[in-house]
């Protein structure tokens, strides 16, 4: 169930960054696989983003599922649309489909290609 408050935390840590990631643990220290690939992805294209660990939060843990209508942990957003979590970003990444989708946003990715 999700109440207002976290319904409105969630909604501003979003807006408040062009890309913006729920997950486990810290960029510097994730706490689980899936959440590490999705940083490992952002900071290989080079993409400033910001975070919040859910594993701090418990009511911003479950609230996320029901924010976003997705069942699982890390979720990543752009200009405060929901993306993906692990599975969606890493096939957007390997397509070409993530970097697509960061430039028609305005997000510039430093690709080192």
């Amino acid at each position: 169930m999700l109440d207002d408050a976290t319904r409105e935390r969630i909604q501003t840590e979003v807006n408040g960054s062009d890309v913006f990631l729920f997950m486990k643990g810290t960029p510097v220290f994730p706490q689980c696989g899936f959440s590490a690939a999705v940083v490992q992805v952002l900071t290989h294209l080079g993409i400033k983003f910001s975070t919040l660990n859910v594993l701090e939060d418990p009511a911003v843990r479950d609230g996320i599922k029901s924010f976003s209508d997705w069942p699982t942990i890390p979720q990543l957003y752009v200009k405060g649309e929901f993306v993906g979590g692990c599975d969606i970003i890493r096939e957007m990444y390997e397509t070409g489909e993530l970097t697509d989708l960061l430039e028609q946003k305005g997000v510039t990715a430093a690709v080192n290609a």
